[in-house]
């Protein structure tokens, strides 16, 4: 890890308003509820605002006096989420939306291990704010959850030397976590970073970022690996579609000025364009899917390689890495919006050929799945793209690392929507957070989650981020041996039915 002085630890308690905090920025008064202590909106980077809004993150200025970190700060320019969705993504406004919530039960000097949250949300959409780190406290973990820059402002590409300024965004993070957490109880030499969907992705990519080498020592992935990666010509011709709908020059001047909703509206133009010629490689999937338009660039200084392929070449290789994903990923952007039933036979085979399977791959889907209808395997189909066989590959490419990796898959199946939502996409979330009780939460479990299954996942993350350990083998390309989470956890062998249809696709 990295040998850096780590400032005293200084903590003031006061009952009525909870305990004060010094970091290097200045003082923070958090709150105190139930023994834990729960620290909000803290700024870990200057606003980028003006100018600065599609520049490399700055240090954030001091302040005097104590600030209270009572309340969420704000979240990042990003659209609305469409209902019922949009529950999971409130926002609040403000400049200071390069902030981080930390969760810890004992501030001072107890060096406990630290889990630092990286949100998901396709990369535009998303933020910390529904994600309460207080069982992790509970339980012995000092959490942070971050936000980062989303869409053009953390990702546009032009003809300048600037790249992925949203994954300099989370590197910031986690450069103010290594310099102020021991004042919050943690420890800054046992920090885990994980992440769920594109925050999964993220720690695939931090994995190989130079910026980002030492600043932890564990890394899962829910739902996301280091695939998904822009080349620095596809990064730029989306960079300048967007200026050219804007109508400004393609600098990141020209486009700061144009303003933020102007911005917005011309992102939603360009992925309506980018729709319309699909093309899972680079930029969306199948007819009619969201399109992903904005991800990680290998620009050659900030991220040099693709990650898969530096992960192969030993990147990462001591850093222990749990991942895994969901057995029915896809059904959480078809169910809620009545497209499961909706899908065809011709629609099923589109989506093969898009992502470059042969057409026997058709027989292979359905001869694992019989009773599934064309939605059904179309679901299974893209959570195999985006997550499990990523997944795979990373683990595959780590065979040879000193470090440990551990793979799990989550198979529990949601009652909601009549039993269709199954185990879809964001499900883990909150077993792995404890809160099965949280309103927005039960949206997506249902009214009666199993309790037990929320107490195995979390106490596995817990293990995981402080020893680095889990009860189950470590992946091994011979074995293949998984964790599959289910109201019966079992410990499976190569569980995937489809694994060997997808050798030789190219997933980037």
């Amino acid at each position: 890890m990295r040998d850096r002085h780590h400032p005293p630890s200084g903590t003031d308690q006061d009952s009525s308003e909870g305990a004060v905090v010094t970091t290097r920025a200045g003082r923070v008064r958090g709150r105190n509820e139930n023994g834990v202590h729960r620290f909000l909106g803290i700024p870990y980077a200057a606003a980028p605002s003006g100018p600065n809004r599609f520049l490399p993150p700055n240090p954030a200025p001091p302040w005097a006096g104590v600030r209270d970190a009572g309340a969420d700060g704000p979240t990042p320019p990003q659209l609305p989420t469409p209902p019922p969705l949009d529950a999971f993504l409130p926002t609040v406004a403000g400049a200071d939306y390069l902030n981080v919530n930390v969760w810890t039960s004992q501030p001072g000097d107890a060096r406990q291990p630290v889990m630092v949250w990286i949100p998901g949300g396709g990369f535009d959409t998303g933020n910390n704010v529904i994600y309460d780190g207080s069982r992790f406290a509970r339980d012995g973990v000092v959490l942070v959850a971050i936000n980062y820059r989303l869409g053009a402002e953390g990702f546009l590409v032009l003809d300048d030397d600037i790249a992925n300024v949203g994954l300099l965004d989370q590197i910031a993070a986690l450069e103010w976590v290594h310099d102020n957490i021991a004042a919050f109880g943690g420890d800054p030499d046992n920090v885990t970073v994980f992440g769920q969907s594109s925050g999964a992705m993220s720690v695939g990519t931090l994995l190989t970022m130079p910026n980002a080498r030492g600043l932890f020592r564990r890394a899962i992935m829910q739902s996301g690996a280091g695939n998904l990666c822009y080349s620095l010509d596809t990064g730029r011709e989306i960079g300048h579609r967007v200026a050219d709908m804007l109508g400004v020059a393609p600098t990141r001047e020209a486009v700061a000025e144009a303003g933020v909703d102007r911005l917005l509206a011309a992102q939603l133009s360009v992925a309506g364009d980018l729709a319309r010629t699909p093309d899972p490689q680079r930029w969306g999937a199948e007819p009619g899917a969201r399109v992903n338009m904005w991800r990680p660039t290998v620009d050659g200084a900030t991220l040099p390689r693709v990650p898969l392929e530096a992960i192969a070449s030993g990147a990462g290789s001591d850093v222990d890495v749990l991942i895994g994903q969901n057995a029915e990923e896809g059904r959480l952007s078809l169910v809620p919006f009545a497209g499961l039933d909706s899908v065809t036979d011709a629609a099923f085979l589109d989506a093969l050929r898009l992502y470059r399977l042969p057409d026997s791959a058709a027989t292979d889907y359905r001869t694992a799945y019989p009773d599934a209808t064309p939605g059904e395997l179309l679901a299974i189909l893209q959570g195999d793209w985006f997550y499990r066989i990523p997944a795979i590959r990373l683990a595959e490419a780590r065979a040879d690392a000193a470090a440990r990796t551990h793979m799990y898959e989550f198979t529990w199946r949601s009652p909601q929507f009549d039993g269709h939502l199954g185990a879809c996409h964001f499900l883990e979330i909150p077993f792995v957070f404890d809160l099965l009780n949280d309103p927005v939460m039960r949206w997506v479990t249902g009214p009666n989650p199993p309790q037990p299954l929320a107490d195995l996942m979390h106490s596995t993350w817990v293990r995981f981020a402080a020893t680095g350990e889990v009860p189950w083998p470590r992946y091994e390309p011979a074995r293949r041996t998984t964790m599959c989470f289910d109201a019966d956890p079992v410990v499976r062998d190569d569980p995937s039915p489809i694994r060997a249809t997808w050798a030789g696709v190219d997933l980037t």
